[in-house]
């Protein structure tokens, strides 16, 4: 017998299902009704028992209807019940979600390899699917017009200006990384329109990042911010890039937003070298000839 769905579940979707529905369940728990809140702690607790349950021994085991496991599915962007567990099968083979893979004291060495490259994976993939793909686009636009690109962070941002830094011969233009904030700020003074700044904080709420970013786009410099969310830092950036990693602030968080930021500088680094021409790609070619030749072939 087909069971019934209850008048809720036909309301819109609250969330996208491309994303990883055992992080939508985890961040839509507080608002979902009291009873759906027991299938989400259900589905939390032990995901892998949910792949092989049926509505009924679903229902059964958080003690609730099986109206309100329908109703749940639909509440969190799924359509029905089998669909839940086809995203839900998806999400496990990204790796376990970020409720899952808290680091604890008495965790053995190869609890903490699994924890981490799960977190890591699953984590990246959430960054992945929220990014805003225009305002890549804009950023790509903007550095593949610039004549010179400044990069600035602190802590864990110093190392992906850096890191942007020495990608210069993809960009194909001058490219520096000041980590000293007057320094940092000193440069942003000096920068002028057709130069490009790159201002890389995961908060979006250090002070001399802000001003350095305020600087440059009064001076007419086109700014580009990473960071992991909506913040300060964002209304001083003609293009900002969300890079929204998952909120787990337990003390032993591997630091997962350097991750995802440094694999945006790859991707715009990337996305800039494909759109030079010829000569820059015969040049770039001999380059890397020319690092290869610097490598020993001798057998250690």
């Amino acid at each position: 017998m087909t069971t019934p769905i209850p008048p809720a579940a036909a309301q819109p979707a609250a969330r996208a299902t491309t994303q990883n529905v055992l992080e939508v369940v985890r961040l839509m728990r507080s608002e979902l009704r009291k009873s759906d809140r027991k299938v989400a702690d259900l589905i939390l607790a032990d995901p892998h028992r949910i792949l092989n349950a049926t509505v009924a021994e679903t229902a059964h085991a958080a003690e609730v209807s099986e109206p309100t496991v329908i109703r749940f599915c639909t509440a969190i962007g799924c359509n029905g019940f089998q669909d839940f567990k086809l995203r839900l099968a998806q999400s496990l083979a990204l790796g376990t979600p970020a409720t899952h893979s808290v680091l604890l004291d008495t965790d053995s060495p190869e609890a903490v390899v699994e924890k981490i490259f799960d977190y890591t994976i699953t984590s990246l993939d959430w960054a992945r699917h929220h990014l805003d793909k225009a305002a890549l686009t804009r950023a790509i636009g903007i550095l593949e017009k610039a004549n010179y690109i400044e990069f600035f962070g602190f802590g864990a941002s110093g190392i992906v200006a850096r890191d942007a830094q020495q990608k210069f011969p993809l960009f194909g233009v001058p490219c520096g990384a000041q980590l000293d904030s007057h320094q940092q700020l000193m440069v942003a003074a000096m920068m002028k329109p057709g130069d490009v700044a790159v201002v890389i904080s995961n908060t979006g709420m250090t002070r001399s990042i802000i001003e350095v970013a305020r600087t440059a786009h009064e001076n007419g410099v086109a700014v580009i911010g990473i960071t992991g969310a909506d913040t300060p830092l964002t209304r001083h950036c003609d293009v900002a890039l969300i890079v929204e990693t998952l909120d787990n602030t337990n003390i032993y968080t591997p630091t997962i937003s350097r991750i995802a930021a440094l694999v945006v500088i790859d991707v715009l680094s990337t996305a800039v070298a494909l759109r030079r021409d010829e000569d820059h790609l015969r040049r770039f070619r001999l380059m890397k000839r020319r690092l290869t030749e610097l490598r020993t072939n001798e057998r250690l």
